[in-house]
């Protein structure tokens, strides 16, 4: 418990991911898939980030003592990551557009009940 207390941002990282990865598997909406994955996409970025920080830790640049500062490694790939995510997010959404605009729901077993329907009639 007390290491809990001292990583609380880790603790969180894991708690938003498992929060977005139970949303992707029970919900059928697609909408919500997209939100979960967002969601845990918000936590794996929580816990780099929280990785590559260094208490009381300077920029590399400034750092004098080269064993104390704080690693822009992270950093850098929490931003590639977000940028990432921002497109992926606008693609699936974009997709979800267009399966509404098809099919008239976002339900995904719905969808594959209508899609079989159509494969079946031919």
């Amino acid at each position: 418990m007390r290491n809990l207390v001292y990583n609380y941002e880790e603790a969180v990282a894991v708690v938003l991911f498992g929060i977005g990865f139970v949303t992707l598997l029970f919900h059928r909406n697609l909408i919500k898939k997209i939100i979960g994955m967002n969601i845990m996409d918000t936590g794996v970025f929580l816990f780099l980030a929280s990785m590559g920080y260094v208490k009381g830790g300077s920029a590399p640049i400034y750092a004098e003592n080269a064993d104390f500062y704080v690693n822009p490694v992270p950093a850098g790939l929490v931003l590639t990551g977000i940028v990432v995510s921002v497109s992926v997010t606008a693609i699936m959404l974009s997709l979800a557009v267009r399966l509404h605009q098809r099919y008239g729901t976002l339900n995904l077993d719905e969808i594959y009940r209508i899609a079989r329907e159509k494969i079946n009639e031919r």
